[in-house]
């Protein structure tokens, strides 16, 4: 066979195009001929709606076309279908109602070319099955029998407040920035649980680890990063996603040393120590089963899993609650002033003191709805066809619940945009929960250490306002409610003064 033409091969590679174009928009077409599929922007061919995106602030761009779309819309990014739901009725509809529809996740190609293989899908990314069941029934199980919702576990977050409490009174009254203190007292109580200790906090492998968590946090978003799952393809390129994910891969090895020298010093005789023995455990009760999940892999999965998700949400949310006590003296003041009447000085808090103390918790829960810290939550994946206000969301299909449109839905609280303790309290001054404070997500993906986060988010907020007066330091300009955007909502950074009562 001759060669082609240049004509020949003009009109091949126009064919071509054609051809990738029809292929790219078929199945945009398909969906929009459908009158019940939801309204969105219209995708460019190849990309989609990618580039209509700002990935570093995500939450700002889902709002902006919520505006022009309503609650439930449609986006394509490269070649996946993404519907994003929004407000109280449709997330409620999305994830409560239709949980079993919805509660899969979407493939994430990135963490297979970090080493993370099938079977070890963790907790919290795990598609949705037998092996995610099991992950998650085991890890509620060993949590409570560790003392979640227990006095045992609740007095190891107590004298963890104590240490913490001493490092503030370290800083002399100074200007300083709260974030390392918080993250180092969140993660002792994380460690206690998966590895049966503590770390000091000048311990400089217990400073690195947390140093990882943080640059992991910033690699779990922006431009490329999405790109990148979309187009798995480019992860072909030589050491690209280990250079990208540096800090990930750094922070799974340290994971490793820690469960190695945890199985040095096992003894497979005594009763579990901790979460990472009781694992090893289900390890050997499962030998010769492949189907179990209980295996080396996803030992290391479910462990950094429970860490980092475990870690960095509570402690971002103490970050938010000291700048609000900062901004808002006033409520600082009324909840010291109940501190006193119902715990007084000496004694520490108890998560028995709640019940008489509705302004401090009207105050814990509006630090999380207006801090807001996962805006845009985990992305879902729908299992099967499925309906949700009416609109047809096909099977496959990648589901972002804006969140932080619940949290901040007009129609439902008093203040939806200001920091506004009220609104968890009735004309009487007595503390309401509102079917709208979903911070944890709801449904069978909701967070499944919300038992474990409200205990440390009281007793540590507690103890804090108990020991420490804080404001801002002499000079500085008063610092700002607004966030960074980088998967977590986070403070701008800011410095404060921890004055002794």
């Amino acid at each position: 066979m001759g060669l082609l033409t240049g004509e020949a091969l003009g009109t091949l590679a126009v064919v071509v195009v054609i051809f990738l174009l029809l292929v790219d928009l078929m199945p945009q077409a398909v969906q929009r001929w459908s009158a019940h599929y939801p309204p969105g922007p219209i995708p460019l061919p190849g990309l989609g709606n990618l580039l209509q995106m700002d990935f570093q602030n995500m939450p700002r761009s889902i709002n902006q076309l919520r505006r022009r779309f309503g609650d439930v819309f449609s986006l394509r990014l490269v070649r996946t279908p993404v519907v994003v739901v929004n407000g109280l009725a449709a997330v409620r509809e999305t994830l409560v109602y239709r949980s079993e529809h919805t509660a899969d996740r979407p493939p994430m190609p990135i963490y297979k070319h970090l080493g993370f293989g099938p079977r070890s899908a963790g907790v919290i990314l795990a598609p949705y099955g037998l092996a995610w069941r099991e992950q998650r029934r085991f890890s509620l199980s060993t949590l409570r029998n560790f003392g979640v919702g227990k006095k045992s576990l609740e007095q190891w977050v107590t004298e963890e407040a104590s240490c913490l409490c001493a490092a503030f009174a370290a800083q002399d009254g100074c200007p300083f920035s709260p974030n390392a203190l918080l993250n180092k007292a969140v993660s002792n109580v994380i460690t206690s649980l998966i590895f049966g200790r503590r770390f000091e906090y000048d311990d400089p492998r217990f400073l690195k680890l947390l140093d990882l968590i943080q640059e992991g946090v910033k690699e779990e978003s922006g431009f490329l990063r999405e790109v990148l799952n979309l187009v798995p393809v480019l992860l072909r390129i030589p050491r690209l996603a280990a250079k990208l994910f540096a800090g990930q891969k750094a922070f799974m090895a340290m994971m490793d040393e820690l469960i190695t020298e945890h199985r040095m010093t096992r003894d497979p005789t005594q009763p579990p120590r901790d979460l990472t023995d009781t694992f090893l455990d289900e390890v050997e009760k499962a030998k010769g089963n492949p189907e179990s999940s209980f295996n080396d892999e996803n030992l290391r999965m479910v462990v950094s899993d429970l860490f980092s998700a475990g870690m960095l949400t509570t402690s971002t949310t103490l970050v938010w609650a000291l700048l609000f006590m900062i901004r808002h003296p006033d409520v600082q003041r009324r909840v010291q002033q109940e501190i006193d009447e119902v715990i007084g000085q000496v004694r520490p808090p108890e998560m028995g003191d709640q019940a008489r103390m509705p302004f401090t918790m009207a105050v814990v829960h509006e630090v999380q709805r207006f801090g807001d810290i996962i805006p845009l939550g985990l992305p879902h994946k729908t299992s099967h066809d499925t309906e949700v206000q009416g609109f047809l969301i096909p099977k496959g299909t990648m589901l972002i619940t804006n969140l932080s449109s619940v949290l901040k839905d007009e129609t439902v609280w008093k203040e939806p945009s200001c920091f506004y303790p009220e609104n968890f309290l009735d004309a009487q001054g007595r503390f309401v929960k509102q079917a709208a404070f979903m911070p944890f997500s709801a449904g069978h993906r909701s967070c499944l250490g919300e038992p474990l986060a409200r205990m440390e988010l009281f007793l540590f907020f507690s103890c804090l306002l108990q020991r420490f007066s804080f404001s801002v330091p002499e000079g500085q300009p008063h610092p700002s409610d607004h966030s960074v955007y980088s998967f977590l909502a986070t403070p701008v950074p800011y410095q404060l003064c921890a004055v002794p009562r």
